[in-house]
């Protein structure tokens, strides 16, 4: 089976920087339902295990897509890694929002270049960490999103903010620096981000937008999740109506992948998320 692989397509996003997008389908078949993937916080669409969880999706029949959101830090010349901090520090949660907007009307457009293999009728939604909150609230407000899938996905966008004198200090600088452990860079976030999110809190407010979902939903979690906590997959569970929880027992934040990967196949855990959302999207 051919699985043909187009990378670094530049989408015009809605703020000056273009949303990059990659696209993965096999040869064989046409109506294929699709499976859109949204990175998470420090993530992109490169990173670790991704192509392959693409690839394995094409292999069974989707037509995967995904993502840098524009604001990540990464470039059309380098969209692995962030090499343009100052655009990190300008993201905001709106703006992933709107980036996601741009990529849906670009596929379901009448001069889409997809609409002679893809069904966009059927378009599921996937998202990981934060981007798995962010596919959250533009399900709620899209009706073209069928079903959805969140991997580690947080809960709450605004407990992740600093709180009284750490925010106090934020506010007063304008901005504030957090050190990815891995490039060892300082990652800036402007306070306009903060502000942003005050501004649609309720727009953001991921347990509201669950309560208000009408759409199958599968929640996907490791049990040993360091970074964003397996209670976080129970409130969702809790909140959405049709929600299925698939607990991976002594799973991480990541499902046992790492950037860079340089297996030729899935960590386990992500083989058995590949599985679980195949069988739950058809």
């Amino acid at each position: 089976m051919v699985i043909i692989k187009q990378k670094n397509i530049p989408l015009p996003g809605k703020h000056g920087r273009p949303v990059i997008t990659d696209v993965f389908f096999s040869e064989e078949g046409e109506n294929k339902p699709v499976l859109i993937f949204c990175h998470g916080y420090k993530g992109f669409k490169d990173w670790g295990a991704w192509n392959l969880m693409g690839e394995e999706f094409a292999r069974r029949g989707f037509l995967f897509i995904k993502f840098n959101f524009a604001f990540n830090g990464g470039t059309l010349e380098e969209p692995i890694d962030f090499p343009d901090l100052d655009a990190f520090g300008e993201n905001t949660y709106t703006k992933e929002l709107d980036d996601l907007e741009v990529l849906l009307d670009w596929l379901t457009s009448e001069d889409s270049p997809y609409s002679e293999v893809a069904d966009v009728t059927n378009i599921g939604l996937m998202g990981h960490s934060r981007g798995g909150g962010v596919v959250l609230v533009r399900a709620a407000e899209d009706r073209r999103i069928k079903k959805l899938i969140t991997l580690a996905a947080v809960s709450d966008f605004g407990d992740r903010f600093p709180k009284g004198k750490e925010l106090d200090a934020w506010e007063q600088k304008g901005i504030a620096y957090i050190e990815n452990t891995r490039t060892k860079q300082q990652m800036p976030h402007l306070f306009e981000f903060y502000e942003d999110f005050k501004r649609n809190e309720e727009r953001l407010t991921i347990s509201r937008a669950a309560k208000e979902l009408h759409i199958p939903v599968l929640i996907i979690h490791g049990s040993a999740d360091p970074t964003v906590s397996i209670q976080d997959a129970h409130d969702l569970h809790d909140w959405i109506a049709d929600s299925q929880l698939f607990v991976l027992e002594g799973s991480d934040h990541v499902f046992e992948a790492s950037h860079p990967w340089n297996q030729t196949h899935l960590s386990d855990a992500l083989g058995r998320i590949v599985d679980r959302v195949t069988g739950f999207l058809e």
